[in-house]
């Protein structure tokens, strides 16, 4: 099975879904820096939706401006532009497997789908 995580090595949520990526027998896993290589707007889209969230939800707030940008009380349309043009807007993890999306927090969830 492949696993995509689109992962941030500074996060110890990530990096503990990552792990149990590369620990389960069986799941070839891809890694996406998504600071490096940022999401493509629709890919996020597509993420955000089949995880079950709306854009406001997968906003990540901690160490960011959103909230002071006031990006939680916009819009999805324009909160999904400001994470397609700054990936720190999303939080994380994100995995995507045949099975399906999870937001990985707590990285336990990533089993939903293996």
């Amino acid at each position: 099975m492949k696993a995509t995580i689109w992962h941030n090595p500074k996060c110890g949520t990530s990096r503990k879904t990552l792990a149990i990526l590369e620990e389960t027998p069986g799941v070839e896993v891809e890694v996406i820096e998504y600071l490096k290589t940022p999401y493509s707007r629709d890919k996020l889209a597509q993420l955000i939706t089949d995880a079950g969230l709306t854009p406001a939800e997968a906003i990540r707030k901690m160490g960011t401006d959103a909230e002071e940008k006031g990006l939680p009380d916009m819009d999805g349309d324009a909160i999904l532009d400001a994470m397609a043009a700054d990936p720190a807007y999303v939080n994380r993890p994100f995995v995507e497997t045949e099975k399906g999306v999870r937001f990985c927090r707590p990285q336990d969830k990533v089993h939903e789908i293996l």
